[in-house]
């Protein structure tokens, strides 16, 4: 089973991609929007393409590259928090008229991250770790299967934990159990309508990152030799 290293050519470009994409939806979150009957957030509109880099990751570089992204992620998400937890308590500078307004969002992002760390740790470890062991039973063969059966798990963890820690108590009654079940959906939908970008994503960064690409060509050679 074969990974590229962490200091690998584009590793640190993911990772700062997969941060800032967790710190926008994060913030975008704090909105509950309703399309007719159906009850999501705004972190629905960019957050799915956090479990497409995750894969990613975990495909190229590993369960320890996966884990490392998870952890930086949200400590990021922590020091805004206490960014704009700082900022809201400090004193509103003359004309600036926007203190309430202010508040009313950005407050709400701690219970957000929390949320999110939760639901992310949670949902993303276990993403990870059933796509490595897939590609460990399956090799570099069936990308499709464990892309599939992580994301189902995955998904359906954060999903679950991250509604029960941001919006219990505040989305009342079925429209909680909706909000849930299109959560779920919607997510896994975008990856699956996303899938072919996904491959191909994968396959660049492994055919760019030197190590991958010349560890695949060496098993390529030793098949060969073996036919």
């Amino acid at each position: 089973m074969k990974f590229a290293p962490l200091n690998g050519r584009y590793y640190a470009v993911v990772l700062a991609v997969f941060c800032s994409i967790l710190l926008i939806s994060n913030i975008s979150a704090t909105k509950v929007i309703g399309f007719g009957p159906i009850v999501t957030d705004g972190g629905a509109f960019l957050f799915p393409f956090a479990y497409i880099l995750g894969d990613v990751i975990s495909e190229v570089y590993g369960f320890a590259a996966a884990r490392k992204a998870v952890i930086v992620g949200f400590a990021m998400q922590v020091l805004a928090s206490l960014v704009f937890y700082l900022v809201i308590k400090s004193p509103a500078g003359p004309g600036y008229e926007n203190q309430e307004a202010f508040a009313a969002v950005l407050g709400f992002v701690p219970r957000i991250a929390l949320a999110s760390l939760c639901g992310y740790v949670v949902g993303q470890l276990l993403n990870s770790l059933v796509l490595v062991k897939v590609k460990r039973r399956m090799g570099e063969g069936r990308l499709w299967v464990r892309l599939l059966t992580s994301t189902g798990v995955g998904e359906f963890a954060d999903t679950l934990i991250f509604c029960i820690v941001a919006f219990a108590g505040i989305i009342p009654g079925m429209d909680f159990v909706n909000y849930v079940i299109v959560g779920f959906v919607y997510k896994c939908a975008v990856e699956i309508l996303l899938m072919p970008v996904t491959y191909q994503v994968i396959r660049v960064f492994k055919a760019r990152e030197p190590a991958y690409s010349e560890d695949i060509d060496r098993e390529r050679i030793a098949e060969g030799a073996r036919v």
